[in-house]
C-alpha cells in the first residue's frame, strides 16, 4: 500500500488524473479527521466510494483478531458475500487487535472493470487513513471500557446517569417524567454457590437480553453491581405501560433455560424480582434518589417472594427491609 502511494505522489505532478485521485484522497483524509466516532469515519469512507467510484453495495467491520469476532458498522446497499465474482475487500490494519475490513460489490462486469483499474487508488487512500481509523477504534474502547459492563456490554450506572442527566438538560421539560426500574434475580448467590461465576455470567448475560427485547430503543439499561440492573424508561411515562414492562421482563426471564451440564443434560431456571420509582422534572427528588428508591423498592418486592413488582410510592411504615 505505501508504495501504491508513493507511486500516485511522484505520477500526480505529470498526469492529471492521478493529481486528481491524490486530491479525493486527501480530501477524505481530511474529513475523516473531523469525524466524532467510527460509525461517522464508516459513514465518510462510503460516502467517498460512492461519489469516486459509483460504489453503492459496501460493508464496513470490525474484525477482532483476538476474540475471532466481527462488528459491523455500517451495511448499504443489496447484500453480497466475499466470494461472489464482483466483490473487493480492503483490510485496513490498524496495529491493534482489532481491524477494519472494507467490502464492497460492483453492480456489473463493466463496474468491476472500472474498480479494478482504480485499485491502487483505493488502497492508496486506505493505506492513508489507516492511522485516523486506529485512533477511531482506541477512542472507541475507550468509551466502551469506561461505559460499558465487560460481563453483559450493557452500561454501566455511571455513564447511564451522565448520559441522562445531559439528555434532560439538553431537552429542558420534555421528559417530564422517567420511571426507573432496578431489576434482581432471585437467590443468585445461590448460583454461584452450587456451581461457578461461569453459569453466573450465563445468567446475567441472559437477563440482559431478556430485558433490551422487552424494553424500547429510547429507554437505557445498565448494570450495576452484582446482580441488578437498572433501567430508565424515556419511552412512556404512563405507570400502566411500566408495569406492563415490569411484568413481562419477569415473565420472559422466568422461561429462560441455561445448560449447566451435558451428561446428564441439566438446565437451570431463575425469577427475578422488580422494584420502581419515578422522577419527575419539578421535583427536588434527584435522579440519584429516585435510584435508591428504586433499589430499596427491589428489596421489598424480593421480601415479598420471588417474581414480584413493587413499587416505592407503596411503602409502609410496618413494611421493614432485609436485605439479603
Amino acid at each position: 500500500m505505501r508504495h501504491n502511494i508513493l507511486n500516485l505522489i511522484k505520477s500526480a505532478g505529470t498526469n492529471e488524473s492521478d493529481y486528481k485521485a491524490l486530491q479525493d484522497i486527501f480530501t477524505l483524509y481530511d474529513q475523516l479527521q473531523f469525524a466524532s466516532d467510527i460509525k461517522q469515519m464508516s459513514g465518510d469512507i462510503f460516502n467517498w466510494l460512492n461519489v469516486t467510484f459509483k460504489i453503492d453495495n459496501v460493508s464496513i467491520a470490525l474484525f477482532d483478531i483476538e476474540k475471532n469476532n466481527r462488528e459491523d458498522i455500517l451495511i448499504h446497499g443489496d447484500q453480497f458475500f466475499l466470494d461472489d465474482s464482483l466483490s473487493f475487500f480492503f483490510i485496513i490494519n490498524t496495529h491493534t487487535n482489532l481491524n477494519a475490513i472494507v467490502s464492497f460489490c460492483a453492480t456489473s462486469k463493466a463496474h468491476f472493470e472500472l474498480i479494478n483499474k482504480n485499485y491502487n487508488i483505493i488502497e492508496s487512500a486506505f493505506f492513508q487513513i489507516s492511522p485516523i481509523i486506529q485512533n477511531g477504534i482506541i477512542k472507541k474502547n475507550f468509551i466502551e471500557s469506561q461505559s460499558l459492563d465487560s460481563v453483559t456490554n450493557v452500561f454501566n450506572r455511571h455513564y447511564l446517569v451522565e448520559n441522562l442527566n445531559k439528555q434532560i438538560l439538553l431537552s429542558g421539560k420534555e421528559y417530564k417524567q422517567i420511571y426507573f426500574l432496578m431489576v434482581g434475580i432471585d437467590h443468585f448467590k445461590a448460583v454461584i454457590d452450587e456451581f461457578d461465576y461461569d453459569i453466573g455470567d450465563r445468567v446475567l448475560v441472559e437477563l440482559a437480553k431478556v430485558i433490551h427485547a422487552n424494553i424500547s430503543e429510547f429507554d437505557m439499561v445498565a448494570r450495576l453491581t452484582g446482580d441488578e440492573f437498572l433501567i430508565s424508561v424515556l419511552s412512556s411515562s404512563n405507570e400502566h405501560d411500566i408495569i406492563n414492562i415490569a411484568n413481562k421482563i419477569i415473565e420472559d426471564f422466568s422461561k429462560i433455560e441455561i445448560k449447566v451440564s451435558l451428561i446428564p443434560e441439566q438446565v437451570l431456571k431463575k425469577t427475578a424480582c422488580i422494584g420502581y420509582d419515578v422522577y419527575t422534572y419539578s421535583d427536588e427528588k434527584s435522579i440519584d434518589t429516585t435510584i435508591k428508591n428504586a433499589d430499596i423498592a427491589l428489596y421489598e418486592a424480593k421480601n415479598k417472594g420471588r417474581s414480584q413488582v413493587f413499587n416505592f410510592n407503596d411503602m409502609k411504615e410496618e413494611d421493614t427491609i432485609d436485605l439479603f
